[in-house]
């Protein structure tokens, strides 16, 4: 299978409050994104790719206060979007929390995480209307909205429908412009170092640097406010 890492993942108190930091950060504007029915949630996004990350991308994510879900149909939110303790942090200001990797075979990259003895969540079918149509993916989202790993390990997504020809024809980045901001590495901390290490072997992921120590996850991005390091601390 080919995986690679798809985006970065920052959480907001609210979308406004996520552009304005962005703003302030990294220097630029983020581009419009668009609304999760199922989690209540929506986004903003800008490219962030690179000859090393072709895919990169970047998501600031907050609850949408607007959204109206069914008590019927209510679920825990993805990226531990429901914890308390992250709400916590990100009442402070909005923080780099998780990071997605695209895979090509979702269903075998779930399963090599089995073997590991990790669960990493069912696989769940989304969509959004985006510019060029409507956006598919398939994500693995685990029932309690975990990330695992203080969201060192990532959440596994495969665009398009199932039986896609040209899945990636419409993944985000081939419609986001030129950002000014571009992904120079990404490297997870964690005291269970070994374990994920292996567990980024089994699904195939290269270009994230393990280390051990305290739980964090440190993005370091070129932007037009010069090197700029964003960082999860334990979250």
């Amino acid at each position: 299978m080919k995986t690679q890492i798809d985006h970065l993942v920052v959480v907001a108190s609210s979308l406004e409050v996520g552009v304005q930091w962005c703003e302030a950060t990294l220097g630029i504007t983020p581009s419009a994104g668009g609304e999760h029915e199922k989690y209540g949630t929506h986004n903003r996004l800008f490219k962030i790719a690179t000859p090393q990350y072709p895919l990169a991308y970047f998501e600031i994510i907050a609850i949408n206060p607007e959204a109206v879900i069914p008590k019927r149909l209510q679920v825990t939110r993805w990226f531990d979007m429901d914890d308390m303790a992250l709400h916590k942090a990100i009442a402070q200001e909005p923080r780099l929390v998780h990071f997605v990797s695209s895979t090509d075979d979702i269903k075998a990259a779930r399963h090599a995480l089995r073997t590991q003895g990790i669960e990493r969540g069912q696989i769940v079918h989304a969509s959004r209307k985006s510019s060029k149509g409507m956006l598919h993916w398939q994500i693995t989202v685990r029932e309690d909205g975990e990330r695992l790993f203080n969201g060192c390990l990532p959440t596994l997504i495969q665009w398009g429908k199932p039986e896609a020809a040209e899945p990636l024809r419409l993944h985000p980045r081939n419609s986001l412009p030129r950002s000014g901001v571009s992904l120079q590495s990404l490297t997870v901390h964690h005291p269970s170092s070994a374990k994920l290490q292996n567990a980024l072997d089994a699904v195939g992921l290269t270009g994230v640097e393990v280390v051990n120590g305290p739980a964090n996850l440190v993005a370091t991005l070129q932007t037009p406010k010069g090197l700029v390091q964003l960082q999860s601390l334990g979250i």
